[in-house]
């Protein structure tokens, strides 16, 4: 008999993962994701990214406000006696009543190797702590966010990259391994184990605030922070009134006062006898900018002290 799946979902790291199972035969009878939210100014309606591949692959999507205490979502899914839901980055807390309403329950392809990095930002605050490897687990979802028994975790290297690079890759993988779990879970096979929550760690909703720069700080560390903060908020500074936010560098070696501009472009003693090289940057209501063309209108100096206020 075909089995019923159910997909929910919301940003571009979750879309791989529903055309994989689209791609290969895996009947995804509904998808959920957050509805459409207005841009800044309200000019726009965006929808979500799984939206708009539901609507491409002509799936049956529903987007509610919230699932809590929602009996029209609640009756929907109890009526599509569904086997399996398959929860990616979904942006909602799953009502306890609702976890009941599949066969085999709902699983989770969280980005974190669990039971680290349990949360809204896996992906940043694994760079940010200067990870040397994250990758994807499996888990069955319980009442606990983030805490259910793991069936399995694959691991990914993270070197030079950015937050947006690692996402890609993890969402790639998480396409191409869910396939090889999917079948496990429906027949009973897949092995659950429970998580030792007592190694658990936390990652938080990242604040804009965070990406303020301390040159007091280590080079490795700000480098971690303009890293895992792409593209937004960014790891930034303010000068002269203004907010610079740095989007791309590499650590060098000069040396000299904390926070001086040591070099024409732009490289910023840190507090560890390194230093940061800006390679690309963006003042504040403008575009991105090249070191070489930032410098050429820059009112940032060779020699100059950046505050860390």
């Amino acid at each position: 008999m075909l089995k019923k799946i159910i997909f929910m979902g919301t940003p571009m790291f979750s879309v791989p993962i529903l055309k994989s199972l689209y791609q290969n035969g895996y009947p995804v009878t509904c998808v959920y994701t957050q509805p459409p939210q207005r841009s800044k100014r309200g000019q726009k309606v965006n929808k979500s990214p799984v939206q708009g591949i539901s609507e491409t692959l002509n799936i049956e999507y529903r987007a509610p406000e919230t699932l809590k205490d929602n009996q029209e979502e609640y009756e929907y899914i109890k009526n599509l006696q569904a086997d399996l839901a398959i929860v990616v980055a979904y942006g909602q807390i799953i009502p306890k009543n609702i976890l009941s309403l599949t066969k085999k329950g709902f699983i989770n392809i969280h980005a974190s190797l669990l039971p680290k990095w349990r949360g809204a930002a896996p992906i940043q605050r694994s760079i940010m702590n200067l990870d040397k490897e994250t990758g994807i687990s499996i888990m069955k979802i319980d009442e606990e966010l983030d805490a259910g028994a793991v069936s399995n975790q694959y691991k990914l290297e993270i070197g030079d990259e950015n937050a947006e690079e690692i996402s890609e890759k993890l969402s790639l993988l998480a396409a191409e391994k869910i396939l090889d779990e999917i079948d496990d879970v429906l027949d009973d096979k897949a092995n659950f184990v429970a998580q030792d929550h007592s190694k658990a760690t936390y990652a938080p909703k990242i604040a804009k605030s965070e990406g303020r720069i301390n040159w007091n700080e280590k080079a490795e560390q700000i480098l971690g922070k303009v890293n895992g903060l792409y593209p937004v908020p960014g790891a930034w500074f303010n000068f002269d009134g203004e907010r610079y936010k740095i989007l791309k560098a590499k650590i060098g070696s000069a040396v000299g006062k904390v926070g001086e501009v040591s070099s024409d472009q732009l490289e910023i003693i840190c507090g560890d006898n390194k230093s940061l090289k800006i390679v690309e940057i963006q003042r504040q209501g403008k575009r991105v900018q090249s070191i070489n063309e930032f410098m050429l209108g820059s009112r940032i100096k060779k020699g100059m002290i950046l505050p860390n206020e």
